[in-house]
């Protein structure tokens, strides 16, 4: 009995980093075309991509940065399905 209860401790001790996992996160390459007071907009071959983020001190357009992101929705709104 005693062996049990250990396993199922350790079973939910393991499991528990698994549900509190974070959003995948990507990665964008290139040099940066322009800088807000939170935002940078890195050139990607022909895509421009803004993003933002806290105070980007002492970038400047030119540098060649990598940019780490995750995707966070801001707003979710539920459509109806026009085919019923």
């Amino acid at each position: 009995m005693r062996r049990l209860c250990v396993i199922a401790v350790a079973a939910a001790l393991f499991a528990t980093p698994a549900f509190a996992a974070s959003a995948k996160s990507y990665q964008v390459i290139g040099p940066v075309i322009g800088v807000g007071s939170d935002t940078i907009t890195v050139q990607k071959g022909i895509e421009k991509w803004q993003i933002n983020t806290p105070t980007p001190s002492g970038l400047k357009v030119g540098d060649k940065v990598a940019v780490e992101y995750t995707m966070t929705a801001t707003k979710i709104t539920v459509k109806d399905d026009k085919k019923k």
